[in-house]
Protein backbone atom coordinates (compact mmCIF):
# COMPACT_ATOMS: atom_id res chain seq x y z
CA UNK A 1 0.00 0.00 0.00
CA UNK A 2 1.40 3.39 -1.03
CA UNK A 3 1.01 6.60 0.95
CA UNK A 4 1.19 10.30 0.15
CA UNK A 5 1.22 13.46 2.24
CA UNK A 6 0.40 16.95 0.94
CA UNK A 7 2.34 19.78 2.58
CA UNK A 8 0.49 22.97 3.47
CA UNK A 9 2.41 24.91 0.80
CA UNK A 10 0.40 23.11 -1.87
CA UNK A 11 -3.07 24.11 -0.78
CA UNK A 12 -5.86 25.42 -2.98
CA UNK A 13 -8.55 26.41 -0.47
CA UNK A 14 -6.77 27.20 2.81
CA UNK A 15 -7.59 23.85 4.47
CA UNK A 16 -7.19 21.45 1.54
CA UNK A 17 -4.83 20.53 -1.27
CA UNK A 18 -4.85 22.07 -4.70
CA UNK A 19 -6.81 19.57 -6.79
CA UNK A 20 -4.36 19.42 -9.68
CA UNK A 21 -1.39 18.89 -7.39
CA UNK A 22 -3.24 16.15 -5.50
CA UNK A 23 -4.20 14.46 -8.77
CA UNK A 24 -0.60 14.65 -9.99
CA UNK A 25 0.70 12.96 -6.85
CA UNK A 26 -1.79 10.12 -7.32
CA UNK A 27 -0.89 9.78 -11.00
CA UNK A 28 2.79 9.66 -10.08
CA UNK A 29 2.22 6.35 -8.32
CA UNK A 30 1.64 4.62 -11.68
CA UNK A 31 3.08 4.69 -15.19
CA UNK A 32 -0.37 5.28 -16.70
CA UNK A 33 -2.50 8.27 -17.57
CA UNK A 34 -5.18 8.45 -14.87
CA UNK A 35 -8.59 10.07 -14.48
CA UNK A 36 -8.70 11.28 -10.89
CA UNK A 37 -12.03 11.98 -9.18
CA UNK A 38 -12.02 14.17 -6.08
CA UNK A 39 -14.76 13.16 -3.64
CA UNK A 40 -13.71 15.25 -0.62
CA UNK A 41 -11.21 18.06 -0.07
CA UNK A 42 -7.79 16.36 0.29
CA UNK A 43 -6.45 17.18 3.78
CA UNK A 44 -3.06 18.79 4.33
CA UNK A 45 -0.12 17.42 6.34
CA UNK A 46 -1.94 14.09 6.67
CA UNK A 47 -0.71 10.69 5.55
CA UNK A 48 -3.18 9.30 3.02
CA UNK A 49 -3.32 5.64 2.00
CA UNK A 50 -3.56 4.65 -1.66
CA UNK A 51 -4.99 1.18 -2.22
CA UNK A 52 -5.31 -0.67 -5.51
CA UNK A 53 -8.82 -2.04 -6.04
CA UNK A 54 -9.77 -5.35 -7.71
CA UNK A 55 -10.90 -3.50 -10.86
CA UNK A 56 -7.47 -1.84 -11.26
CA UNK A 57 -8.56 1.54 -9.89
CA UNK A 58 -6.94 3.33 -6.98
CA UNK A 59 -8.69 4.51 -3.82
CA UNK A 60 -7.19 7.36 -1.77
CA UNK A 61 -8.20 7.15 1.89
CA UNK A 62 -7.86 9.22 5.03
CA UNK A 63 -8.40 6.42 7.51
CA UNK A 64 -11.75 4.97 6.45
CA UNK A 65 -12.83 8.11 4.55
CA UNK A 66 -12.62 7.94 0.76
CA UNK A 67 -10.99 11.13 -0.52
CA UNK A 68 -10.56 10.28 -4.19
CA UNK A 69 -10.51 7.56 -6.83
CA UNK A 70 -8.49 7.08 -10.01
CA UNK A 71 -8.79 4.93 -13.13
CA UNK A 72 -6.61 4.36 -16.20
CA UNK A 73 -7.75 6.75 -18.92
CA UNK A 74 -6.94 8.43 -22.22
CA UNK A 75 -7.34 12.11 -23.16
CA UNK A 76 -9.51 12.97 -26.15
CA UNK A 77 -8.71 16.63 -26.68
CA UNK A 78 -8.17 18.98 -29.63
CA UNK A 79 -5.66 21.53 -28.36
CA UNK A 80 -5.84 25.07 -29.79
CA UNK A 81 -2.74 26.79 -31.08
CA UNK A 82 -1.06 28.83 -28.35
CA UNK A 83 -0.99 32.61 -28.33
CA UNK A 84 2.32 34.39 -28.61
CA UNK A 85 4.31 35.09 -25.47
CA UNK A 86 3.35 38.75 -25.72
CA UNK A 87 -0.35 37.87 -26.07
CA UNK A 88 -0.16 35.60 -23.01
CA UNK A 89 1.49 38.36 -20.96
CA UNK A 90 -1.17 40.85 -22.04
CA UNK A 91 -3.93 38.32 -21.26
CA UNK A 92 -2.58 37.78 -17.75
CA UNK A 93 -3.10 41.49 -17.04
CA UNK A 94 -6.83 40.80 -17.46
CA UNK A 95 -6.81 37.95 -14.92
CA UNK A 96 -10.21 37.91 -13.21
CA UNK A 97 -8.60 36.78 -9.96
CA UNK A 98 -7.06 40.20 -9.45
CA UNK A 99 -10.56 41.60 -8.96
CA UNK A 100 -12.21 38.69 -7.15
CA UNK A 101 -10.75 35.39 -5.99
CA UNK A 102 -12.40 32.80 -3.71
CA UNK A 103 -9.01 31.37 -2.64
CA UNK A 104 -6.36 34.11 -3.04
CA UNK A 105 -3.59 31.98 -1.48
CA UNK A 106 -4.07 29.04 -3.88
CA UNK A 107 -0.69 27.48 -4.73
CA UNK A 108 -1.36 27.69 -8.48
CA UNK A 109 -3.37 30.84 -9.14
CA UNK A 110 -3.44 32.81 -5.89
CA UNK A 111 -2.39 36.46 -6.29
CA UNK A 112 -1.38 36.57 -2.60
CA UNK A 113 1.40 34.00 -3.07
CA UNK A 114 4.98 35.27 -3.46
CA UNK A 115 7.29 34.41 -6.33
CA UNK A 116 9.15 31.19 -5.57
CA UNK A 117 6.30 30.05 -3.32
CA UNK A 118 3.18 29.82 -5.50
CA UNK A 119 3.13 29.16 -9.25
CA UNK A 120 1.41 32.54 -9.86
CA UNK A 121 -0.34 31.42 -13.07
CA UNK A 122 -2.78 34.24 -13.79
CA UNK A 123 -4.75 33.15 -16.85
CA UNK A 124 -6.78 35.95 -18.45
CA UNK A 125 -8.79 36.28 -21.64
CA UNK A 126 -6.83 36.38 -24.91
CA UNK A 127 -8.05 39.19 -27.12
CA UNK A 128 -10.11 37.89 -30.04
CA UNK A 129 -9.99 34.24 -28.96
CA UNK A 130 -12.14 31.93 -26.82
CA UNK A 131 -9.42 30.98 -24.36
CA UNK A 132 -7.43 32.20 -21.39
CA UNK A 133 -3.66 32.25 -21.21
CA UNK A 134 -0.77 33.13 -18.91
CA UNK A 135 3.01 33.01 -18.98
CA UNK A 136 4.69 30.61 -16.56
CA UNK A 137 8.38 30.29 -15.75
CA UNK A 138 8.88 27.42 -13.25
CA UNK A 139 11.13 28.38 -10.34
CA UNK A 140 13.97 26.22 -8.94
CA UNK A 141 11.88 24.90 -6.03
CA UNK A 142 9.97 22.76 -8.56
CA UNK A 143 13.11 20.94 -9.75
CA UNK A 144 12.96 17.14 -9.48
CA UNK A 145 16.78 17.04 -9.34
CA UNK A 146 17.70 17.03 -13.02
CA UNK A 147 16.64 20.51 -14.07
CA UNK A 148 13.14 19.37 -15.03
CA UNK A 149 9.91 20.17 -13.22
CA UNK A 150 8.39 17.38 -11.14
CA UNK A 151 5.32 15.86 -12.87
CA UNK A 152 2.89 16.83 -10.11
CA UNK A 153 3.72 20.49 -10.70
CA UNK A 154 2.86 20.06 -14.38
CA UNK A 155 -0.53 18.71 -13.26
CA UNK A 156 -0.94 21.62 -10.87
CA UNK A 157 -0.15 24.15 -13.59
CA UNK A 158 -2.80 22.54 -15.81
CA UNK A 159 -5.48 22.84 -13.11
CA UNK A 160 -6.61 26.40 -12.31
CA UNK A 161 -6.54 27.97 -15.80
CA UNK A 162 -9.47 25.70 -16.64
CA UNK A 163 -11.53 27.30 -13.87
CA UNK A 164 -10.99 30.78 -15.30
CA UNK A 165 -11.79 29.57 -18.82
CA UNK A 166 -15.35 28.85 -17.65
CA UNK A 167 -15.96 32.53 -17.02
CA UNK A 168 -18.16 32.16 -13.93
CA UNK A 169 -16.76 35.18 -12.09
CA UNK A 170 -18.13 35.56 -8.57
CA UNK A 171 -18.96 31.89 -8.09
CA UNK A 172 -17.05 29.12 -6.36
CA UNK A 173 -16.41 26.19 -8.71
CA UNK A 174 -14.55 23.09 -7.50
CA UNK A 175 -12.55 20.50 -9.39
CA UNK A 176 -14.47 17.22 -9.72
CA UNK A 177 -12.39 15.14 -12.14
CA UNK A 178 -8.99 15.66 -13.71
CA UNK A 179 -7.12 13.76 -16.42
CA UNK A 180 -3.70 15.05 -17.46
CA UNK A 181 -0.73 13.89 -19.49
CA UNK A 182 2.78 15.36 -19.71
CA UNK A 183 4.15 15.00 -23.25
CA UNK A 184 7.47 16.19 -21.88
CA UNK A 185 8.50 17.73 -18.57
CA UNK A 186 9.44 21.38 -18.93
CA UNK A 187 12.67 22.72 -17.46
CA UNK A 188 13.14 25.02 -14.52
CA UNK A 189 13.38 28.64 -15.74
CA UNK A 190 11.89 27.70 -19.11
CA UNK A 191 9.50 30.34 -20.46
CA UNK A 192 6.19 28.51 -20.87
CA UNK A 193 2.64 29.48 -21.77
CA UNK A 194 -0.42 27.89 -20.15
CA UNK A 195 -3.85 28.07 -21.80
CA UNK A 196 -7.39 27.03 -20.88
CA UNK A 197 -10.58 26.79 -22.91
CA UNK A 198 -14.21 25.92 -22.27
CA UNK A 199 -15.53 22.71 -23.83
CA UNK A 200 -19.13 22.41 -22.68
CA UNK A 201 -21.47 22.97 -19.73
CA UNK A 202 -24.54 21.20 -18.43
CA UNK A 203 -26.23 22.89 -15.50
CA UNK A 204 -23.64 23.20 -12.73
CA UNK A 205 -21.08 20.96 -14.49
CA UNK A 206 -18.42 22.46 -16.75
CA UNK A 207 -15.83 20.67 -18.92
CA UNK A 208 -12.61 22.41 -19.89
CA UNK A 209 -9.28 21.75 -21.54
CA UNK A 210 -5.87 23.11 -20.59
CA UNK A 211 -2.39 22.87 -22.08
CA UNK A 212 1.23 23.90 -21.47
CA UNK A 213 3.56 25.00 -24.28
CA UNK A 214 7.28 25.74 -24.21
CA UNK A 215 8.83 28.93 -25.58
CA UNK A 216 8.99 27.41 -29.07
CA UNK A 217 5.26 26.65 -29.06
CA UNK A 218 5.75 22.89 -28.55
CA UNK A 219 2.92 21.15 -26.66
CA UNK A 220 4.34 19.83 -23.37
CA UNK A 221 1.25 18.89 -21.35
CA UNK A 222 -2.54 18.72 -21.67
CA UNK A 223 -5.50 18.02 -19.45
CA UNK A 224 -9.26 17.64 -19.48
CA UNK A 225 -11.23 18.53 -16.36
CA UNK A 226 -14.73 18.54 -14.97
CA UNK A 227 -15.53 21.46 -12.67
CA UNK A 228 -18.65 21.48 -10.50
CA UNK A 229 -20.48 24.49 -9.17
CA UNK A 230 -21.94 23.74 -5.72
CA UNK A 231 -25.62 24.57 -5.52
CA UNK A 232 -25.20 27.34 -2.93
CA UNK A 233 -22.05 28.94 -4.36
CA UNK A 234 -23.52 31.84 -6.32
CA UNK A 235 -22.93 34.61 -3.78
CA UNK A 236 -21.13 32.95 -0.88
CA UNK A 237 -17.51 33.19 -1.98
CA UNK A 238 -15.28 35.58 -0.03
CA UNK A 239 -13.56 38.47 -1.77
CA UNK A 240 -9.81 39.11 -1.74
Amino acid sequence: MATLTIANRFHGPPQSANGGYFSGLVAGLTQQTLRVRLLRPPPLDTELQVKEQPDGSLAVLDGETLIGQAWPATIDLDVPAPPSREEAIEASRRYAGFEWHPFPTCFVCGPHRERGDGLRIFAGRVAGRSLVAAPWTPDPSLDRGDGKVRPEFMWAALDCPGNFAIGQTGRIIVLGEFTAHADRLVHVDERCTVIGWHLQSSGRKHEVGTAIFDEDGELCGRARALWIEPAASATTAPKR
